[in-house]
Formats: structure tokens, C-alpha cells, sequence
């Protein structure tokens, strides 16, 4: 689905150049002004997270996904050196983070009664619990993260069981974000059509191109989910502009991730889309409005890097 993707998106951009417009207008035009996007805030522990959100809200963020360290546990993913410019790969052979669900479930209420006390109600928050949690361990973690309204609680449970949400659907009103690792309509049919989830996150280039991804969306339209596409930095400046023209034309948009690239990555693709308080707006140059420097690429040759794994305290592996 992603060379389908690869090829889908190619064609989009072409046809968006060769009639000189923005892809967004071969979509219908514009729903709005601007897409609404979130940054990333983590820290080693409550006060460092606390302190990332502040810098986030200073650039202009409205929304923010906060992650923290656990204490007891040596390293968690969605902590990193680089603050601005996350991105979990890394050279060499894999890392290797610990885990523990207790010690998660008790901690992670704290970090956001602290967010909402420092920060108010205003400033929408929201959390990834990367597939950690069985269903009924994500049903009380969002119960106990109602008093703080996250924006959403974003893949609480591995979604191979789509039934398995019912659990967590029964049990909480903290809204629910999932599907960065699908690929097709199938991988999110039941949790559309029985509405056990608030966000769909499938990425435009992991799930067959702008052409089905619109499939997915409109089914999702009929049940009340919006969206809220995927956008890490392993993503290029192509796969985002192709994200904000989508977000720009649809009509249940949600919001969009955004994770800022290096400078050298926005040099090597030369985009027309800009960030101002809080909102990415795509620009006006035709197709996506990206270019790429292919003289420029040469000189970052490419460097294998890899995901971390992860460990339970016994030493089981577990989801990543």
C-alpha cells in the first residue's frame, strides 16, 4: 500500500502542476482557512514535560501531545534528547526501553493534573500510550484522565482486535485516536461503523495514496470520526504537504500531527507550506507545492537506523 501510496501521490502532484493549482482544489477546494496541528512535548520526568509544553505554547501551539518519563523505569518511549526534532530511530542496533503497565497507569494522571494545573483548560492536550495497554487497562486509564478532557488518548491497544475497543468504549469518555499503522479501510471498518474510536490516524502514504485514504475518511464522515493523520519526522516534507492538502478539502477534518524537520531536511525539499500560531497553511503553489534538491540529497547519504525495542521488568518482550 505504500509504493500504491508512492504512485498515487506522484499522480495527484502532477496533474495539481500540469493545470497549475493546488491539489486541494482538485479536491473540491478549500473547507478552511488553515489545519489545525500538535507538536510534541516529552520530558524525563512531570516538571521537564511541563517545561517542553511551555516552549510549545510560546511558538504558537494550540495543541500539544505530552509524553513523560515513568519513575522506576530507566528509559520510555516518546522521551528524547532532541526535543524539537523527535525522532525515535537511531543508529547502531536497536535500544532498548523498559517497561511497566502499573507503574504507567499510576504516573500518567499525575503528569496531566500537573499539565492542566500549570496551564489551564485552554491548551488542548493530548497522549500516546503506543498500543501498551490491554482493553481494560486502557477503559481505566481513560476514566482516569476524564478530569484533565484530553483531545484525545491515541493508541491505547493494539488494534488487531477491533472488538476489543468495545471494552474501552463501555468504560470512558476520554476521546480514543487510532490507526497510524493501518493500511486499508478493513484495518479500521469495525471501529468506524460501531464508533469506538473519535480519531482515524491513517497516514497518506501508508494506506494506498490520497485515492483510498479519501475512501476511508468518507465512511468515517458517516459515524461521527474525524481525522487526525499521522505526521512524524520519518515522514518527508512530500508526505506532509500531501497530508495538509487532504486535511484542507475534507469536511471531517480533526487535526493534523506535526513534527518540525531538521533544516537541512526543509533545504532538500523546498515546501510552500508554513506554520503560524498554531495552524499549518499549505500555500498556493501547484500540486503539493514541494520540490526536491536531488544535488543537495547526494550529500546525505543514507544511515541505517532503527526503532527501539522494548522489555517488561522480567525481561518479556513487549510492544515497542
Amino acid at each position: 500500500m505504500t509504493a500504491i501510496a508512492a504512485i498515487d501521490m506522484a499522480l495527484w502532484d502532477i496533474k495539481g502542476k500540469a493545470f497549475r493549482t493546488p491539489v486541494y482544489n482538485l479536491l473540491g477546494g478549500k473547507s478552511r482557512d488553515a489545519v489545525l496541528v500538535y507538536g510534541h512535548a516529552n520530558g524525563r520526568d512531570v516538571e521537564e514535560t511541563g517545561d517542553e509544553v511551555a516552549k510549545y505554547i510560546s511558538l504558537g501551539y494550540k495543541a500539544i501531545r505530552a509524553q513523560a518519563g515513568i519513575p522506576g523505569l530507566p528509559s520510555t518511549y516518546g522521551v528524547a534528547k532532541d526535543k524539537m526534532y523527535y525522532e525515535p530511530a537511531e543508529k547502531g542496533l536497536p535500544a532498548e526501553n523498559s517497561w511497566s503497565t502499573e507503574k504507567y497507569l499510576l504516573h500518567i494522571p499525575k503528569l496531566f493534573e500537573s499539565l492542566r494545573v500549570k496551564f489551564g483548560d485552554e491548551i488542548h492536550l493530548l497522549h500516546d500510550v503506543h498500543h501498551r495497554l490491554t482493553p481494560i487497562e486502557a477503559a481505566r486509564l481513560g476514566k482516569s484522565l476524564e478530569p484533565y478532557h484530553l483531545f484525545w488518548l491515541e493508541d491505547a491497544v493494539t488494534a488487531e482486535l477491533q472488538e476489543g475497543f468495545r471494552i474501552v468504549r463501555q468504560h470512558t469518555t476520554t476521546p480514543l485516536a487510532l490507526g497510524e499503522v493501518f493500511n486499508s479501510i478493513w484495518d479500521a471498518h469495525i471501529l468506524i461503523t460501531e464508533q469506538l474510536i473519535d480519531y482515524i490516524r491513517m497516514t497518506i502514504v501508508h494506506s494506498g495514496g490520497i485515492t483510498h485514504l479519501k475512501k476511508v475518511v468518507s465512511l468515517a464522515g458517516l459515524y461521527h470520526v474525524r481525522t487526525g493523520c499521522h505526521g512524524a519526522t520519518d515522514l518527508s516534507p512530500v508526505s506532509m504537504a500531501a497530508a495538509l492538502h487532504f486535511d484542507m478539502a475534507i469536511n471531517n477534518f480533526g487535526i493534523q500531527e506535526y513534527m518540525i524537520h531538521t533544516k537541512e531536511t526543509d533545504e532538500v525539499f523546498p515546501h510552500a507550506y508554513s506554520f503560524k500560531d498554531g495552524f499549518l497553511y499549505p500555500g498556493d503553489g501547484p500540486g503539493f507545492g514541494v520540490d526536491y534538491d536531488e544535488s543537495l540529497a547526494a550529500r546525505f547519504p543514507y544511515q541505517r537506523a532503527y526503532l527501539p525495542v522494548n522489555r517488561k521488568e522480567d525481561g518479556t518482550m513487549f510492544n515497542w
